[in-house]
């Protein structure tokens, strides 16, 4: 998938998101089902923050590598590859324990996570261009994934958002299960 591709389908994914989170009141996006567990908001939070802060934020890095702070030439680990050779995160859940560092707050209103998945979606927009010009040689390292290039990164925020949709199904559905 090219990166103009990529961009069409990660603004059809926000769509889903902005859709569903019309059905919910705020009560709903704040409810978590079990300590260990995000509530909705708190999801919709992770996908703003990560990609405004760690995603967007590398793929700057690669495009403009500055020094020793700047990208590297690192590659891909073994799980990095097939994630992008599949074009997509494995169908499983992965489960980060609780953290002040990784645990999103909850959002104070639905404007904010609007205003979020606007910000990223408009952050992309302006990006995109961008990417062809991109040394595909300079990468950002992913905790998981080992160094990504800048289209790599975006390509991965599209990613992202589609594997999270699962996340928003499993816990729409328990809150429909606590709702009945």
């Amino acid at each position: 998938m090219n990166t103009t591709e990529a961009l069409q389908r990660f603004e059809e994914t926000v769509q889903v998101y902005l859709q569903e989170l019309d059905g919910f009141s705020m009560e709903e996006l704040q409810y978590r089902q079990a300590e260990d567990e995000w509530s909705i908001g708190q999801m919709y939070q992770h996908l703003v923050q990560s990609a405004l802060f760690m995603h967007l934020r590398n793929i700057e890095q690669c495009l403009n590598p500055i020094g020793e702070a700047g990208a590297s030439t690192a590659g891909k680990t073994r799980e990095g590859t097939a994630v992008f050779e599949q074009g997509s995160f494995p169908p499983i859940r992965i489960q980060v324990p609780p953290s002040p560092q990784y645990t999103p707050e909850q959002p104070a209103t639905k404007e904010q996570l609007v205003q979020g998945l606007d910000t990223v979606i408009q952050r992309m927009r302006q990006i995109e261009p961008m990417l062809g010009e991109a040394s595909p040689i300079h990468t950002v390292a992913h905790p998981s994934f080992g160094g990504l290039n800048a289209e790599e990164w975006f390509l991965l925020i599209e990613m992202h958002y589609r594997h999270h949709l699962r996340q928003l199904y499993r816990l729409k559905q328990s809150l429909e299960q606590q709702r009945a």
